[in-house]
């Protein structure tokens, strides 16, 4: 293999897995803290996905902004989402088997896609990519790459930055991982656990949709578009470690690399190497790289 078609090959699995991780990484938080198996959470990324595509011709036309703005309203309008969400319906499921989890999370997939339907319809859409974004660098030669996908990546690393500090360095995120940990423990403490799942899921819901919103201009906006990206986040929180940031944030990488990768040189049976991967690092590890931190 030639270094440059390396190089694009690696910087589109960086991108890829730095996706996955903005994904995953609300999943393991709402599987980890809250335990809750969330089988919604994929739809989380498609209402991202089309919200950037409802949202960006009202910016252009009305507010005057551009790609950030439609970036910020995204991330907003999830955060109220995924707050009201855990209020109305998940708020109930924390003491109820993974079962009625599975059945009642299942059935929110189905409401979603129907209200997609009913108010966008069936045809796949674009997102335009801002004119400022639009271009492409030069790897040397005839090779360029495109300026967009380098954003994603970038805008995906400040994220994975950000969210590392505040569960690290701040006071909320010692109650999440004190949560994680031990939630009778905090609630003894005097610590409102019910406000605190609902600021956690209100932040694995604002994740997946940012990630859809961003990813929305190179990968289109489709119907049923969250279904495989939740496959895949759930193999990545598996590798990583049920309720570890860092563990999703590796095995993120890894998977973005073996996917791309795989593509290129074993076409036929790509599909199933991210599954070998994970059945081999469960052999070693049955819990994950990580335990939850």
């Amino acid at each position: 293999m030639e270094i440059k078609i390396f190089l694009i090959q690696s910087l589109n699995a960086v991108q890829y897995g730095l996706l996955l991780f903005l994904v995953a990484s609300g999943l393991t938080l709402i599987f980890g803290i809250m335990n809750i198996i969330n089988l919604a959470h994929g739809s989380f990324y498609m209402i991202g996905a089309y919200m950037a595509f409802a949202l960006q011709p009202v910016v252009n036309n009305y507010l005057g902004g551009g790609l950030f703005t439609v970036l910020l309203l995204c991330t907003l309008l999830a955060v109220l989402i995924g707050y009201v969400l855990e209020w109305a319906f998940f708020s109930y499921l924390y003491h109820r088997d993974h079962l009625q989890q599975v059945l009642m999370t299942y059935g929110l997939i189905l409401v979603f896609e129907e209200l997609r339907s009913l108010l966008v319809g069936n045809d796949v859409h674009g997102v335009t990519v801002p004119t400022w974004l639009s271009g492409t660098v030069s790897l040397g030669g005839v090779m360029t790459y495109p300026v967009y996908r380098l954003f994603i990546s970038a805008v995906c690393l400040l994220l994975a930055g950000g969210l590392y500090w505040v569960l690290v360095r701040t006071r909320l995120g010692m109650k999440i991982r004190a949560g994680a940990s031990n939630r009778e423990m905090i609630g003894a403490l005097g610590i409102d656990i019910n406000r605190l799942f609902r600021i956690v899921f209100a932040m694995g819901v604002a994740l997946a949709a940012f990630a859809g919103a961003v990813a929305a201009p190179v990968t289109s906006v489709y119907p049923g578009m969250g279904h495989s990206i939740l496959i895949i986040c759930f193999v990545v929180v598996v590798i990583g470690g049920i309720g570890s940031i860092k563990g999703a944030f590796i095995a993120a990488m890894l998977v973005g690399f073996v996917s791309t990768f795989g593509l290129v040189f074993f076409p036929t049976a790509s599909g199933m190497l991210v599954y070998v991967l994970m059945a081999i690092v469960l052999l070693l590890k049955p819990d994950g790289l990580f335990k939850q931190g």
